[in-house]
């Protein structure tokens, strides 16, 4: 003990480091290891070495117990509790926020602006010093004092005769019977209706079927000194009679002058709201364009999907949605149209006349007559008809089946909402001006311009916009800065987050915490590096350790090299995957780790690598050629697909590599070979076609939404394995179906968790919480389904297999073990057959569906797009991937990948290079060609890397 004035005090323990003790958690091996704090470390090996189980599942699930334990008891009994992870001991944990690959959300209106709260300031920033433009006029809006009208009055009518008047109507329909009479009782001789001076008299009323504007006059004077105590009077009577907005109208004349104490055009007398933040926001009702509700966009029925072919009759089924000739109502009710029109159900839609048409997709009010139908012949019925495009939109929008809406969506296109022209926010919000520009124009700068126009911003702005504006843009201009610095200068505000990579909102998330400014904190991050290119890498590098040298402790889960390179100390785990991993086999510094024999160590220093081909093929021949691509960034370019051949498309983050593969090419391919109706974004022309039979693509979406979803059923495994168990002996004997082996469907499955083997805990405020599931402890199954066995393994054992050990429990069963040993070869070994997608990472999915696509057959012509297969990939499992893809390249197929990772660009029989920047500066074909020919080129960042490697 120290003794301070005499008062005995503990010594300060000095944790300096992170202690785990005993982790046992998935398949660490009982490991015990110290991390040190405030450094930046990263965690690597090869991939299910227990990386993930050590960061996430060990350390941030202990951290995040920790914090839900200091609520009160009051609290936690609507959190629920938090399993302690399968540690001994964790000793010097700070406050833990996790930094993961899942995307945002999957909310329309979350943009990058909200997600980052950056809009907020711009909110904040445009009600306070924006100026407001008349949407009428493009004059700017005034608003004035009492004083100042009276002033203005004296000024603009001395000496001269006028009307002071409240304007109560402008540009209604109405009788206003009632409001004359009110207007007569309050005692006002006089009204302007219509721009023409009238009495009030009792009764009367205007034509209730036209626009009107009506003006109460309340008082008749000439301006001048001595009346001016009448003129206040009278104008602040007026003001109170027209709700702050008064006229002048000189006596003979025709136009009145507004004045109001709002913001008011000085012209036409339109006035605004006193502008507030909440103005600005497109998810709120007062910024909100009225007709598409914040959105930008609308969904409208497309005529062209229902009738593609006009040459058809609707007989033979011209119509769609209809389908050919059946006898029943609907087509009953259009042969009484065709009758009243004048046409037969068999004549060609073109030749049907616009009425008719018009009738059949619209509806009709007119009671249609229906005779001789099944109804009965000696009577006449009449029903009404509400026309096909109504029936679609009932379909779409009311509670019906999933079914129903998914055939409706088929025929409904989105479009930009024609009246905020995609901009979100009512024309009063768009008519705010800073330097000449509204909210949204400033929204759809790409950050770095965006930046650039923050910066001079105050030198153009007026001195008390300037004293207004100071503090809010100095908070703007910082926290741009940060995501600048991780990489995401292309993105703009009014981005989607829907639209983003796993990787890209993981680094929108990691700008947040920057800009936030905490301390002594322990960030733990999932690969922040992914569709990041290797120019971009230093910034993100700088700002991980701008994290650490703030006061915290930042540990990253990451494969880069770079990073691994820059990392103050390294934690390498292995030996290998699944079962054989989890053990903490080297770490240290980058050096020491560099001094190590293990398998990272081997890449890094270069004795293992990535061999590059001794030759490139060169295809089959033919050629897929897309023209005029100019969707989002795209400059109107033409591109060049070789067939037969390893495809990389490159170039930095938002050049344009996504929407020219998977939002042009994709929907192209796809509509071509299965008809389906998702349009690709706006390209010319297309050849070579006729060439290819078949496209898979291979994205990083999760396998599925919930814990029912994982590898055997995703891959269609577990459908033969729930048949090999409906046929054992006690199977048969209880007259089991291979319905009762699923944990889907009622008979089998565990009730309580309704066979998902754990419950979820909704915890408000924080994420979702699955705890295991107390009847059946993470079993799925009830006790009569786990009676049966196979080689002394129950269904739900099957499931905790790893795709291993189940290779060589299932190895006398062909159709089993082929399918397996896909799964093996794309390196996902150490997963288990039952663990849920939501645990799955981005690069783990796509290998789960890469895997899936293969153990189909083949057709030598089939095109396979994959968009970064090597997230999640140490240098090992990239090359076993390669591998895979190779041999599939050899039976003739045609791989075309989005890609990053210069191991496999190197290996690439041809690069397609997108930029030369990202966003604006982008969408250009920059080369093409094979690495070593776009290593050659001087404008390529791609190139010069590879020139880098020796190329």
């Amino acid at each position: 003990m120290k003794t301070l004035n005499n008062v005995a005090t503990p010594v300060e323990k000095d944790f300096d480091k992170i202690e785990v003790l005993g982790a046992r958690v998935h398949n660490l091996q009982n490991i015990d290891i110290a991390i040190p704090r405030n450094q930046l470390v990263v965690v690597t090996g090869l991939s299910g070495s227990g990386k993930s189980s050590l960061a996430f599942d060990t350390i941030y699930a202990e951290g995040q117990r920790r914090y839900i334990e200091t609520f009160s008891a009051y609290a936690r009994q609507f959190l629920g509790g938090l399993e302690r992870p399968d540690v001994d001991k964790i000793t010097g944990l700070s406050p833990v926020i996790s930094i993961e690959q899942k995307t945002t959300g999957k909310n329309p209106r979350s943009t990058v602006g909200t997600t980052t709260e950056v809009y907020d300031f711009f909110r904040l920033l445009y009600a306070r010093a924006g100026e407001a433009i008349s949407y009428k006029t493009g004059e700017k809006m005034v608003k004035y004092t009492d004083r100042e009208i009276i002033d203005l009055i004296f000024s603009q009518f001395d000496r001269k005769n006028v009307y002071i008047l409240a304007p109560l109507v402008k540009g209604r329909k109405g009788h206003y019977k009632e409001l004359f009479e009110q207007i007569r009782k309050k005692g006002f001789l006089n009204v302007r209706v219509d721009g023409e001076m009238r009495e009030v008299r009792p009764g009367m009323k205007v034509d209730r079927y036209k626009n009107h504007f009506i003006e109460v006059v309340i008082d008749k004077l000439k301006i001048t000194s001595k009346d001016r105590k009448r003129l206040e009077d009278s104008v602040a009577l007026a003001m109170k009679q027209g709700k702050n907005v008064m006229m002048v109208l000189e006596k003979d004349a025709d136009t009145p002058r507004y004045f109001s104490r709002q913001l008011m055009c000085p012209t036409t007398g339109i006035s605004y709201n006193e502008p507030a933040p909440h103005n600005f926001s497109f998810n709120s009702p007062q910024g909100a364009c009225s007709k598409c509700k914040g959105l930008g966009y609308i969904e409208e029925t497309d005529i062209e999907k229902i009738i593609p072919d006009k040459s058809k009759s609707i007989y033979s089924g011209g119509i769609v949605p209809l389908g050919r000739y059946k006898n029943n109502l609907i087509f009953w009710q259009l042969e009484a149209i065709a009758h009243k029109h004048g046409f037969k159900l068999k004549t060609p839609i073109k030749n049907i006349p616009e009425e008719g048409l018009d009738e059949i997709l619209h509806g009709t009010t007119e009671p249609l007559r229906l005779k001789d139908t099944p109804l009965g012949t000696s009577s006449n019925y009449t029903l009404s008809f509400d026309g096909i495009i109504s029936y679609i939109q009932n379909q779409q929008h009311n509670d019906t089946s999933q079914k129903a809406r998914k055939w409706a969506n088929q025929f409904i296109r989105k479009t930009t909402c024609p009246e905020c022209n995609g901009q979100r926010l009512n024309k009063e919000a768009l008519h705010f001006l800073i330097d000449g520009k509204n909210i949204a124009q400033v929204s759809n700068m790409d950050l770095k311009e965006l930046y650039q126009w923050c910066e001079g911003l105050e030198d153009r702005l007026s001195p008390k916009q300037r004293t207004i504006a100071k503090e809010i843009l100095k908070e703007i201009r910082a926290r741009l800065g940060f995501m600048l610095d991780v990489g995401l200068d292309y993105l703009t505000l009014n981005r989607s987050t829907m639209s983003l990579s796993g990787g890209e909102s993981q680094r929108i998330r990691l700008a947040t915490q920057i800009g936030s400014q905490l301390v002594n904190v322990l960030y733990i991050l999932d690969e922040p590096s992914i569709g990041l290119h290797q120019r971009d890498n230093h910034r993100l590098i700088n700002s991980l350790k701008q994290l650490r040298d703030t006061g915290n402790s930042v540990l990253v889960v990451e494969h880069d090299r770079d990073m691994m390179l820059a990392a103050d100390h390294i934690i390498d785990m292995g030996p290998y995957a699944g079962r054989h991993g989890g053990e903490v086999v080297a770490q240290g510094s980058p050096e020491e780790i560099l001094k190590s024999k293990t398998l990272t160590a081997s890449y890094l220093k270069g004795k293992k690598k990535i061999p590059v081909p001794t030759e490139r093929r060169k295809g089959n021949g033919h050629k897929l050629i897309i023209k005029g691509a100019q969707g989002n960034n795209l400059k109107n370019i033409d591109v060049e697909f070789p067939l037969g051949t390893f495809i990389c498309v490159t170039g930095v983050s938002g050049s344009g590599k996504s929407t020219l593969i998977n939002e042009t090419l994709y929907p192209i391919l796809n509509q071509y070979i299965y008809k389906s109706v998702k349009d690709p974004l706006p390209y010319k022309s297309v050849k070579g076609l006729e060439y290819i039979d078949k496209v898979v693509n291979v994205d990083q979406s999760p396998l599925g939404r919930t814990p029912r979803s994982n590898p055997a059923t995703y891959t269609k495994l577990f459908d033969d394995i729930r048949k090999l168990f409906a046929e054992l002996p006690e199977a048969k004997i209880r007259a089991y179906k291979p319905g009762r082996f699923s944990f889907n469907v009622k008979g089998g499955r565990c009730e309580t968790c309704k066979g998902a083997g754990v419950q979820v805990i909704e915890m408000n405020f924080l994420p979702d919480v699955m705890v295991e599931c107390p009847e059946c402890h993470g079993k799925r199954y009830n006790r009569e389904t786990l009676e049966v066995r196979y080689k002394g393994k129950s269904i739900s054992d099957v499931l905790n297999m790893t795709i291993n050990q189940a290779v060589e429990f299932f190895e006398h069963i062909p159709s089993l073990v082929h399918r397996l040993k896909i799964l093996q070869e794309v390196g996902l070994g150490y997963i288990k057959l039952g663990q849920p997608s939501t645990t799955l990472s981005g690069g783990e999915s796509q290998r789960v569906k890469l895997a899936s696509e293969l153990s189909k057959k083949d057709t030598g012509k089939t095109v396979y797009l994959l968009d970064e297969p090597t997230t999640g990939l140490h240098f090992e499992d990239i090359r076993v991937l390669l591998d895979v893809l190779n041999k599939l390249i050899s039976k003739g197929n045609t791989v075309i990948m989005i890609e990053h990772n210069l191991d496999v660009i190197k290996t690439a029989d041809y690069i397609i290079d997108i930029g030369p920047e990202g966003g604006s500066q982008g969408g250009q074909l920059v080369c093409c060609g094979t690495p070593e020919e776009v290593a050659d080129c001087p404008q390529s960042y791609t190139g010069r890397f590879l020139k880098m490697e020796g190329l």
